[in-house]
């Protein structure tokens, strides 16, 4: 392998020989510890980004990557064709972790995603009895659920739909946060399930109102429809509380017991689930609905491996052990505070949103517009690193085991850029 010497060596490497499926800011990362990452040159960031979310535990927990060491040195994949000694304890803990009877592992969040609607149009056909063929699944506008063919068949993002073509039937697309709506698509016939994403990370962290999902939930079960909650980048305690769906709940996994919680009828988790060192997903349903799933009907190879249900189950702990659904939640209304305040003074931002850990800034530009890149590159070089969505809004989710001083300490970095922009 050709040895990195540089930073300006790595991106051409990716420039010449990797598909060119992302933009990314330029700088090129070798080290991670904790809520800080490191260049190739040595230059130390703040990440505020938290790849997607994945890395809540903070870079290289070294409870996870012991798990991870240990697991390496006796079983690493057996597929599901035999039973291994460690997917079984690792059902059990993850469903009693989320109050939940039975889980299907996967490996990344799309395919958690298309279990979710296999798994709902099955249910639909066996159980509601929808004419084979026919069952609707409701999604919202400006959802983000991966990017496989059928996922993207029901975004309403352009640049992910052109020339990829044709796409799935069987979906239909309402306003988010419309609780109007989503009763008007519930009377059509066939509808089978509602997905949804308690809060739209992708869209620029839209969060919706406080009751929202609890009435989707009323709605659905009125017509017999199941909830989905789409909970890959907002689950394992981002946003101040275990689950999104938990409302201000920080129990862990006896959420069922709160009034604000709303249980989904099938919960959608991934990213952190495994602390960002091996891909993890899982599909978490009770088992009048998993139990339409017969031996053949889905599966992977990976799905399940040893070494990475050791991995998520040493995550969670980390998540309950550090009390980072508490941590979240104590320093993310601190952050939007500072944020609040600092747009009253710099009129280059307009709006902070967003719940726990997981926030946005609005920059009061055009979409368009190359503003809010430009500012994230000015963040890099003052050593915190982010990154912009839908082109005027940047996203700020940095790890949860970040501290007071040091969100204080990356509160003052994003003033000081704010403050140089809007001059």
């Amino acid at each position: 392998m050709e040895t990195i010497t540089s930073s300006k060596q790595a991106i051409a490497l990716e420039e010449k020989y990797g598909a060119h499926n992302y933009h990314p800011l330029p700088v090129v990362l070798s080290k991670g510890e904790g809520v800080f990452l490191w260049d190739v040159e040595g230059k130390r960031y703040y990440d505020f980004l938290s790849a997607y979310s994945a890395v809540n535990q903070g870079h290289c927990h070294p409870r996870i990557k012991e798990s991870m060491i240990e697991q390496l040195g006796s079983l690493t994949l057996t597929s599901r064709a035999f039973y291994n000694d460690v997917l079984g304890p690792f059902e059990k803990y993850i469903t009693e972790y989320f109050g939940f009877e039975m889980v299907l592992p996967m490996n990344t969040g799309a395919e958690g995603v298309e279990t979710a609607l296999k798994l709902a149009r099955k249910w639909g056909y066996e159980r509601k009895g929808v004419a084979e063929n026919q069952a609707k699944i409701i999604v919202a506008e400006n959802n983000f659920h991966g990017r496989t063919t059928t996922i993207i068949s029901f975004s309403n993002d352009a640049n992910a739909r052109k020339s990829f073509g044709p796409f799935t039937d069987g979906f239909i697309r309402i306003p988010y946060d419309d609780i109007s709506a989503l009763e008007s698509a519930l009377s059509q016939e066939g509808v089978v399930a509602f997905l949804v994403e308690p809060i739209q990370g992708e869209a620029g962290v839209y969060t919706p109102a406080d009751d929202y999902i609890r009435k989707a939930k009323e709605a659905c079960a009125s017509k017999n429809v199941l909830l989905i909650a789409d909970e890959i980048q907002t689950g394992v305690a981002r946003t101040g509380s275990l689950l999104a769906v938990c409302g201000n709940c920080t129990c862990q996994g006896h959420c069922e017991r709160q009034e604000s919680y709303t249980k989904p009828d099938i919960l959608i988790l991934g990213k952190a689930l495994s602390g960002g060192f091996y891909p993890v997903s899982a599909v978490l349903a009770d088992k009048e609905i998993m139990e339409v799933i017969k031996p053949g009907q889905h599966g992977s190879t990976f799905g399940g491996n040893p070494l990475g249900v050791k991995v998520a189950m040493t995550a969670l702990e980390v998540v309950r052990d550090e009390k980072l659904a508490l941590n979240a939640r104590k320093l993310g209304q601190i952050f939007r505070s500072r944020m609040t305040k600092a747009i009253q003074k710099y009129p280059i931002a307009k709006l902070v949103r967003g719940k726990g850990l997981l926030n946005a800034v609005v920059i009061n530009d055009t979409s368009e517009s190359s503003t809010a890149w430009d500012i994230c590159v000015r963040l890099a070089e003052n050593g915190l690193l982010a990154k912009p969505t839908h082109g005027n809004i940047i996203r700020f989710a940095p790890p949860l085991v970040i501290t007071e001083e040091q969100l204080h300490e990356c509160c003052d970095i994003i003033e000081g850029v704010l403050r140089e922009f809007s001059k």
